[in-house]
């Protein structure tokens, strides 16, 4: 019987426990895109907390980028020495950390799959490899590529947003296409010995069928055969990230999609997704595949949310999905 405080292995990191904190917009960086003080507090609480494995709010890989305000940027090497303080802080309390790196537009404007030349693409595959390479010189143990919440990767999937007819639009391969060339390009500059991770739409839920899913499995899979360490499956796209219908499951919403891409593929599924119960996700990680479970707004209450449940294994996470975290100066809870 697998335990949710079982030690694992996940690609090249150890985790301490199957607890994982999934990217969060913290709206806390400095307008060069540097971790604040205030910032590194929150991943030392964190850290401090005894969560199995900490993923950084989206950061864009981009100067002048199309974002949200605070967002944490790794778009050049002058930012490298900013994050050695954030990264060496997390490893004083063994914990592995993963840079979540993204890409949205430029200038201002949201850049879409229709609207992109295949030079520019080119262009972005790059720069998500020279991203990582920054990450690793900042003392990450790996970066997360984020294709979900109807950012730009994220558009790839879908039928009706990526309307392009080359070889990146049309079939499910060709929507999977860019995603695993990032990839490709991403391992090519870090090696084997650093982490790879994907946080990937299962699906946008925003009315008719768009062929995410499918997709997603198809990339899932792809991506599991060439050797990514772990995958995170989400969803929700546009305004308040709509979640599946909830008449089946009002928490651990994801459980099945994670669950049917936990069967096809051999890499680890982590799933995100209203994980609130221990009970719940203890009967989830042994009646499925599925392997490790990431929180956001969980922890922005409770910090120290896993140290709780290993004391308090019948306890609650005290999150209420209010969402009064996102209407404050910074991603905080006034509730704390």
């Amino acid at each position: 019987m697998r335990t949710l405080f079982d030690t694992t292995k996940i690609g090249p990191l150890t985790l301490k426990n199957r607890f994982v904190r999934s990217a969060t917009w913290e709206a806390m960086a400095d307008l060069s895109g540097q971790p604040t003080e205030r910032l590194i507090k929150v991943y030392d609480e964190l850290a401090q907390g005894g969560v199995g494995l900490i993923i950084t709010g989206a950061t864009t890989i981009v100067p002048d980028p199309t974002g949200l305000p605070g967002m944490m940027s790794i778009a050049d090497d002058s930012l490298i020495p900013g994050y050695h303080e954030m990264t060496s802080m997390i490893h004083q309390h063994d914990v592995p950390v993963v840079m979540q790196i993204t890409f949205v537009g430029r200038g201002g404007d949201w850049q879409t799959p229709g609207g992109s030349t295949l030079h520019e693409l080119y262009a972005i595959s790059r720069t998500y490899g020279e991203a990582a390479i920054r990450a690793k010189k900042s003392g990450f143990d790996g970066i997360q590529i984020h294709a979900g919440h109807g950012y730009f990767l994220s558009q790839f999937l879908s039928s009706k947003k990526n309307t392009r007819t080359d070889m990146y639009g049309g079939s499910v391969a060709n929507r999977g296409r860019f995603i695993l060339e990032i990839y490709d390009e991403v391992r090519s500059r870090v090696g084997t010995e650093f982490g790879i991770f994907i946080k990937i739409n299962c699906g946008d839920f925003e009315g008719e069928d768009d062929g995410v899913f499918e997709a997603c499995q198809y990339t899932c899979t792809q991506l599991s055969a060439r050797g990514i360490n772990g995958i995170e499956i989400t969803g929700g796209a546009g305004k308040g990230l709509p979640l599946p219908p909830r008449g089946k499951y009002s928490e651990s919403v994801f459980r099945d999609y994670a669950a049917t891409i936990a069967k096809l593929i051999e890499t680890p599924v982590i799933m995100v997704g209203m994980n609130r119960n221990p009970a719940v996700m203890n009967e989830i990680l042994n009646a499925t595949n599925i392997a490790y479970f990431s929180m956001s707004r969980p922890f922005i209450r409770e910090p120290n949310l896993v140290q709780t449940w290993k004391e308090h294994p019948d306890s609650e996470a005290a999150c209420t999905s209010c969402d009064a975290c996102r209407k404050q100066d910074a991603i905080v809870c006034p509730f704390r």
